[in-house]
């Protein structure tokens, strides 16, 4: 794949909807072909060319530069390649991404990381709720695929997450994964209200012990010990390095449910 510089002329007067503007689409096209592929603006679809520069570059990802608040599903669908925004992004970053690498060197708006299946996608700022979660009205969250968030995360964060792994460096707002069905999340900071409401499976580690303003009544500390799923859980978050390095050596306190949904999920508070 080669690569491409995108860089934003001005701040559109609508939301932009980049959708289809990823590397494996973008693969085998000439700069003028590029320019000329569609996106939506507000009810209008317009030319690539209308919002950015595009030029050539060395390496083999494309790179946008620009503040793309206003921009929604940035690499959406994303099945290959390399992607990296210099700045924020809209809605539905990284949404349904089933391969490849994104990364977002600002914040992101809601619902990034939506029904992602494969991949890594990487926020170098804050993301806003449901990130990893589900899209409305599906039935599935995040399905697999690493998302790192070093900032922090809104409300809702992994809502209905079914598989794969998502970090947060900072802290996490309200229903920190709510009615999550597997996979596991790692908060670097403090977790709002009613973590793990409803969670059926999946494990949830809070790396500096900070719990949530309330663990429900519907979770139950454990009494045995899993000191081998631990070690090995531990040593795959320290590789991330920040709050989660150096785990393994911790003490852990470790809570199950929610037993309001016959869930066995599990809250892992590490001190």
């Amino acid at each position: 794949m080669s690569g491409w510089r995108l860089a934003l002329r001005q701040v559109p007067a609508l939301r932009v909807d980049l959708r289809g503007i990823v590397p494996n689409a973008l693969d085998g096209l000439s700069c003028a072909e590029i320019e000329r592929l569609p996106v939506g603006h507000g009810n209008a679809t317009l030319p690539l060319a209308e919002f950015f520069r595009v030029e050539a570059d060395s390496g083999n990802a494309i790179v946008v530069a620009g503040d793309l608040a206003r921009f929604d599903r940035v690499g959406w669908q994303m099945a290959a390649g390399c992607m990296h925004v210099e700045g924020n992004v809209g809605h539905y970053a990284g949404g349904c991404m089933s391969a490849g690498e994104l990364v977002v060197a600002g914040d992101t708006g809601l619902l990034a990381a939506c029904e992602m299946a494969g991949g890594t996608l990487t926020i170098g700022g804050n993301a806003g709720d449901f990130a990893a979660s589900t899209l409305p009205g599906s039935m599935d969250g995040m399905r697999g695929g690493l998302l790192i968030v070093r900032g922090d995360a809104g409300a809702r964060f992994a809502d209905r997450m079914r598989r794969g792994t998502a970090l947060v460096f900072g802290n996490a707002g309200d229903f920190l994964a709510s009615r999550m069905v597997a996979g596991t999340i790692a908060l670097g900071g403090q977790a709002g209200a009613h973590a793990g409401f409803g969670m059926r499976r999946g494990s949830v580690v809070f790396a500096r012990a900070q719990r949530p303003l309330h663990v429900g009544e519907t979770f139950v500390r454990a009494l045995g010990t899993t000191d081998v799923y631990w070690q090995l859980l531990a040593r795959d978050l320290a590789r991330h390095g920040g709050p989660f390095a150096g785990l393994a050596g911790k003490r852990t306190e470790r809570h199950l449910g929610d037993l309001a949904a016959q869930g066995k999920g599990e809250l892992i508070f590490v001190s």
